[in-house]
């Protein structure tokens, strides 16, 4: 009768000129889940599922940076607007104790079953696929700082769970790894804490002894200029993702997204490589940036692509690998109508890093590149990313890559180094590209 009376009116509103719009529907809401299995540190659970959810939904796990809180990363970034746009899932976890910090660093954390975290964050994840339909073999995970670093430990804790992930300012897995019931690792967050790649994937493969199967891919953000989760834990990460999936460190693709990004792809070109990092020229601990919560959902083959066959595993390397470091054989004078080099540092103690961008301002290419500059005294060089850097002290050349040679009129590449110092953080006074001179900015 209801529906007779509501038609009725609705045919005299229309005779008399009068349109009936429908009101749209509601959007979904974030909701909170109790109860929802075992939970040994009394984590919280925040679900958001789409009104357009797809029949077996995919699930991302978004896990939010210290002092934050489920709901405030669900409100801060866009994971919850793309997950109406392509019907996936997201749990949003909530970290209870002092600080809102998640726990990376403990014995039990770092193994599989363990306790701690990860198991409150597995008990999420098993109830999505218990209560809503959720597809197991489409869980991917991604967090922020703290939730970054928790991204790398539950990719190490649960590869058969996880098919990728994407970590936001996180560190390698087991860097943050503490003893003494503290969980902060200070050598680890300054970016001094430096081990090959074959010991950063022998920590992933001691969290799930005798695992054979595949392995979740990951993609890696960082900011040069972040001074809570220094940068080259950037490096750290990329060594340790591909020496577990098996890949060649050496970048086998390099674009600039936007101005300032620069994207690597290991293993392979495509979209869904094992392994992408992402840096991020003079940005700080402030990520995720607008648009790249979608090159997450992208990496993780939910925006429309094909969901790449998983990984396998593949034997370590024996020995550490490293990009090949010798410049092309002829190399281009300095570029006609000069360069720009940008020269930061991130000073701590006793130790700094540099973020340096060389800009190309004239009208030429330069086909392979060297960056001429002194030091200043008390610095020594201990490890460089994106190019070589020699001798370790005094004059030095730092010398491009064989994926980073050439800079296009009015383009640039970034590259940075570690030092040691002995209490003098200044600059170089100057510069020479390819014997000429350049201007500081």
């Amino acid at each position: 009768m209801r529906l007779i009376k509501a038609a009725l009116a609705a045919a005299v509103l229309a005779v008399a000129g009068i349109t009936l719009i429908a009101s749209p529907a509601a959007a979904a809401t974030l909701t909170e889940v109790t109860n929802f299995g075992t939970n040994p540190t009394n984590l919280r659970m925040h679900l958001y599922v789409p009104n357009t959810v797809a029949a077996r939904p995919a699930v991302v796990v978004a896990v939010h940076y210290c002092t934050g809180s489920g709901p405030a990363f669900y409100s801060g970034t866009e994971f919850a607007s793309l997950a109406d746009r392509y019907g996936f899932i997201v749990v949003y976890p909530s970290a209870t104790r002092s600080g809102n910090c998640f726990d990376v660093s403990s014995p039990e954390a770092l193994r599989r079953g363990g306790g701690s975290d990860p198991v409150g964050i597995m008990s999420m994840v098993t109830y999505v696929q218990q209560h809503n339909n959720a597809d197991p073999g489409r869980i991917y995970v991604t967090g922020a700082s703290s939730g970054g670093m928790m991204t790398n430990v539950l990719l190490g804790d649960y590869p058969d769970v996880f098919k990728a992930g994407a970590a936001f300012m996180g560190v390698p897995f087991g860097c943050f790894a503490t003893t003494d019931g503290s969980s902060w690792n200070s050598t680890c967050s300054s970016g001094q804490l430096n081990k090959t790649p074959q010991q950063w994937g022998d920590l992933v493969r001691a969290a799930y002894p005798g695992y054979t199967g595949a392995r979740p891919r990951m993609q890696v953000f960082h900011g040069t200029n972040d001074t809570t989760l220094a940068y080259p834990n950037f490096g750290e990460e990329i060594e340790q993702w591909t020496n577990v999936l098996g890949v060649s460190q050496t970048p086998v693709f390099t674009d600039q997204p936007q101005s300032g990004w620069t994207r690597t792809r290991y293993g392979n070109a495509g979209t869904m490589a094992p392994v992408e990092g992402i840096s991020l020229a003079g940005v700080g601990h402030n990520l995720p940036l607008a648009g790249q919560a979608a090159m997450v959902i992208a990496f993780f083959g939910l925006s429309g692509g094909t969901t790449p066959t998983s990984t396998p595993p593949s034997s370590p390397p024996a020995s550490p690998s490293s990009p090949p470091s010798s410049p092309p054989s002829s190399q281009s004078p300095g570029p006609a109508g000069g360069c720009r080099v940008s020269y930061t540092v991130n000073a701590w103690n006793t130790g700094l890093t540099t973020a340096v961008t060389v800009t190309n301002a004239g009208t030429t290419p330069v086909n392979g590149w060297t960056l001429g500059f002194t030091l200043p005294s008390g610095q020594t060089v201990t490890s460089a990313w994106n190019a070589t850097v020699s001798p370790a002290s005094g004059a030095v050349t730092a010398r491009n890559l064989s994926y980073n040679a050439t800079i296009p009129p009015g383009g640039s590449t970034s590259f940075g180094f570690q030092a040691n110092h002995s209490g003098n953080t200044g600059k170089p006074a100057a510069f020479t590209l390819n014997g000429s001179a350049c201007t500081a900015v």
